[in-house]
């Protein structure tokens, strides 16, 4: 029995350029859990989150009825990384502690490490994130798909930061670069998250640069997001932080996102 998770709204979304891609990129079709799963990948793929994340909820059954532990780990993992971009992080919890890593391949290991991460950083625990990126042997994350490598590199510089391990956060952000665009939204993001948690100046030039490319990748999520964190930063003039977050709050009311829209109100 599956258990019924809360509903929720999701519009139009920056999951991919956050690094939220689903781990499941390639899911045999033949079977009822991957026909279900690859619908679901082109909803989130065409704004369609709420309707993607249903069709993920029946592949799951439909993996449960199948017996396969692989296609029902993958699902697993994408639902959580959707639970935790709405901020729903028991839930992304409780649903990554039902997988189980010996079913999975290197790739999708990967996803579930920084699947883990992520929950961690989103809650401010950078020791324990950091722990979880230690926990990959570096042999099996060369063998993992570059997607998994940088999603897992971005997620760990930023644990890094959070830990004080400014060399290995540096490191892993050259990682970032080295898998994606540097000159993308996803690589600066990554940098500006850096530069804020380790309390350098440059923190909202950055994050300016990452804000600009996420309006013209018209990526409303990250953008929101984006505001909200500059919002916090102690070098931003308290009359400018209550209009970032009055913005940031309208963004995700209207994106469908009511916990990161109550955030943006503190």
């Amino acid at each position: 029995m599956v258990k019924k998770l809360p509903k929720f709204r999701l519009a139009r979304t920056a999951a991919v350029a956050m690094g939220i891609a689903l781990a499941a990129t390639s899911f045999a079709e033949a079977s009822e859990s991957g026909i279900l799963a690859a619908r679901a990948q082109r909803s989130f793929s065409n704004g369609k989150f709420a309707k993607g994340y249903g069709q993920l909820e029946r592949a799951l059954l439909a993996s449960r009825k199948e017996s396969d532990l692989f296609s029902e780990g993958r699902v697993l993992i994408n639902m959580a990384r959707i639970r935790t971009i709405s901020l729903d992080l028991n839930l992304a919890d409780s649903l990554l502690t039902v997988v189980r890593p010996e079913a999975l391949d290197v790739s999708t290991l990967v996803q579930l490490v920084t699947a883990k991460a992520a929950i961690a950083n989103a809650r401010g625990d950078y020791q324990k994130a950091n722990k979880n990126c230690e926990s990959i042997v570096a042999d099996s994350l060369k063998n993992a798909q570059e997607t998994a490598q940088a999603a897992y590199y971005s997620e760990c510089a930023i644990a890094q930061a959070g830990a004080r391990q400014m060399d290995a956060a540096n490191e892993s952000l050259k990682m970032v670069g080295k898998r994606t665009d540097k000159k993308g939204g996803f690589y600066a993001f990554t940098a500006a998250r850096i530069a804020d948690i380790s309390g350098n100046a440059e923190a909202d030039s950055l994050y300016r640069i990452a804000e600009a490319k996420a309006i013209q990748a018209n990526l409303p999520f990250t953008t929101a997001t984006i505001l909200y964190l500059r919002s916090q930063l102690k070098s931003t003039p308290k009359k400018e932080a209550e209009d970032l977050k009055l913005r940031c709050k309208n963004a995700f009311e209207l994106i469908g996102l009511p916990n990161n829209a109550k955030r943006c109100s503190k």
